[in-house]
């Protein structure tokens, strides 16, 4: 069997090398929009897009929210592209395995549903706005994006406790 990084016996890269260095390159991208956000300079103050244009506003803010943006998409094509690996490969030894499979999947969709009627569609009072971003659609999304946070982290956290008190009785 080769090294890390090298061909293995089928002649394939290994997944870990591969995903290894996938890592290295993400972190170093980020690492650089890091240092251009925070080292990069300030936006002129009759071009600043805030609404008190006193205020500082560096100049790589859109370039970390636009690799904010790519990073979110990355991972959402992932963890898709994840599940429904994980699907086909189940479909194929038992169809009622792989329907379990998407349980997952229907519970993000639920708590993503239930957010989306618990959020509010008022708009906002923002001095100084003048983007379209403040209406009803936007503001419910943002909502909830926000409430599918708290009830995933907050069912992860209970999950935690519970398995780690389950496991002190094993």
């Amino acid at each position: 069997m080769g090294r890390r990084g090298r061909a293995d016996s089928s002649g394939r890269l290994r997944i870990q090398a591969v995903s290894g260095l996938v890592l290295w390159l993400l972190l170093g991208a980020t690492l650089g929009v890091s240092v251009w956000f925070f080292a990069g300079g300030e936006v002129p103050e009759g071009q600043r897009v805030v609404a008190d244009a006193s205020l500082s506003e560096p100049r790589g803010t859109d370039g970390l929210m636009v690799w904010a943006y790519v990073l979110f998409g990355l991972a959402l094509l992932v963890s898709l592209a994840g599940v429904l690996a994980k699907f086909v490969a189940r479909c194929r030894v038992s169809p009622r395995s792989a329907l379990r499979s998407l349980l997952g999947v229907a519970l993000v969709v639920v708590v993503l549903a239930l957010s989306w009627c618990m959020g509010s569609g008022r708009p906002l009072e923002i001095p100084g706005y003048a983007g379209g971003e403040n209406v009803p659609f936007w503001l419910k999304a943002a909502d909830m994006f926000l409430y599918a946070i708290y009830a995933l982290m907050g069912l992860a956290i209970v999950l935690i406790v519970v398995f780690g008190i389950a496991r002190r009785f094993k």
